[in-house]
């Protein structure tokens, strides 16, 4: 059954962008024939967005941050606003096929679903830049860096670690529920790996449709516009930061030895010194880990939840032993 949708997209000086891919956005909406909203959130950007939504796209619900806060906090204020049953979570630099929908409406049918992605194909539709994740240990860091897909494309059952937040189509519900993105991953990476980690602990599924797919034009947004030591410095402090909220256990207890001795002593000894700037800043964390934490287990009570990560790696792992798969 089709459900209605609002499309959230933040942008931060992604005119190009916006100008590029929004008719394919507005096609595949329109195709789905259902209700839908756009909503755009301009995140400071520098650049003519705002005036060239407003001139261009009367019909978008346009948000303005008051400065830039980066993705997280940015669509939440989307999400936020968001009236419709589902919420696509969809980056400025996707263009979507005009079917994008059509293959992804019979996973909300299931009660447990929290959300579906589709394939992310290179926009030369060379490779395939994002599928299915594996979810596993590496030592004692959880990893999900290992794509995949089922050979069979009417296989319905294909679950992935996480949903990309490039294009995660969500039960709205259940992501208000969850609060959204945690901003405490501010101001990008990793975010969307904590939000469906949480998911799954609910008790709540996250599909892959290879079926639906979408093209991404690659370096289109904010990884172009930040120094690269930058982005290095916040994607290795939220990497800690997601394996100091989700992990449990004995490897909890030996994870920062790991962290030391295979992360930042090798890294400060090839002059990588910004890797201690992160670590610095995930010390400074600690707080706010220990409260998103705490919120974690109060969702899992209320849902009557016991499981882990180690429970969903069993069942991601479980799925696929009946399954002909192809690793990417």
């Amino acid at each position: 059954m089709q459900k209605s949708i609002s499309i959230v997209i933040p942008n931060y000086n992604g005119r190009h962008l916006l100008e590029k891919y929004l008719p394919s956005v507005f096609l595949a909406a329109e195709n789905a024939n259902t209700e839908f909203e756009v909503i755009v959130i301009d995140d400071g950007s520098k650049d003519d967005s705002i005036s060239f939504i407003k001139e261009n796209y009367q019909q978008v619900k346009l948000l303005i941050n008051d400065k830039n806060r980066g993705f997280s906090y940015t669509c939440n204020h989307g999400i936020e606003a968001a009236k419709y049953e589902l919420i696509l979570l969809l980056n400025s630099d996707v263009k979507l096929t005009p079917d994008y929908f059509e293959h992804q409406w019979k996973y909300f049918d299931q009660p447990d679903t929290f959300g579906v992605m589709a394939r992310i194909m290179s926009f030369d539709e060379s490779r395939i830049e994002d599928a299915a994740r594996f979810l596993y240990y590496g030592g004692c860091r959880i990893k999900a860096n290992k794509f995949y897909y089922s050979e069979n494309p009417e296989d319905e059952n294909v679950y992935t670690a996480y949903l990309s937040g490039a294009n995660a189509l969500v039960d709205a519900r259940k992501l208000k529920e969850l609060g959204g993105f945690d901003e405490i991953y501010s101001p990008f990476s990793s975010e969307d790996f904590d939000l469906s980690l949480r998911a799954w602990q609910l008790g709540w599924k996250c599909y892959y449709e290879h079926r639906a797919f979408c093209f991404h034009h690659v370096s289109g947004s904010t990884k172009t516009q930040i120094k690269s030591n930058f982005i290095k410095k916040i994607y290795y402090r939220n990497r800690y930061i997601l394996q100091g909220i989700h992990l449990q256990g004995l490897r909890k207890v030996f994870y920062p030895l790991q962290q030391v001795f295979t992360e930042l002593i090798p890294k400060l000894l090839t002059g990588k010194t910004w890797v201690l700037e992160s670590y610095k800043d995930y010390l400074a964390h600690r707080d706010r880990i220990n409260a998103s934490s705490a919120q974690l287990q109060i969702l899992k009570q209320k849902y009557n939840s016991n499981l882990n990560v180690s429970d969903i790696m069993a069942i991601i792992n479980q799925s696929v032993s009946n399954k002909k798969i192809k690793l990417l």
